[in-house]
């Protein structure tokens, strides 16, 4: 079993920009950032960053609910620190899966 330490930072969007643009080199928005702070493959330690504004348009885009959305994004962070990727239309694919399996452990059965 790892070891777990995430710290959830929820913030707008000129913050994560910034952050974006700093660590990352990107000038875009985003919804999430996830930094790996971990020394060993035994532990998961990170600081993950989200734009309280960009998960609640995204809740408007996909007309679910905001919280269903936010849990949505936290699980897609943890999800990026157990080696999921979403570069490609196939990890796409795979991490909406397993955002949807988190989800349904989370909610018993729901329509996502």
């Amino acid at each position: 079993m790892k070891l777990v330490c995430a710290n959830f930072i929820f913030c707008n969007d000129p913050y994560l920009i910034e952050i974006n643009k700093a660590y990352l080199s990107h000038d875009t928005f985003t919804d999430i950032i996830t930094f790996d702070n971990s020394d060993s493959p035994d532990s998961i330690e990170t600081d993950i960053f989200i734009s309280i504004e960009r998960v609640k348009e995204n809740a408007a885009i996909q007309n679910t609910e905001f919280i269903k959305e936010l849990y949505r994004v936290m699980i897609h962070g943890i999800l990026h620190l157990l080696g999921y990727r979403d570069k490609t239309s196939e990890e796409k694919k795979i991490m909406r899966e397993q955002e949807n399996i988190a989800l349904e452990d989370l909610y018993g059965s729901i329509d996502i």
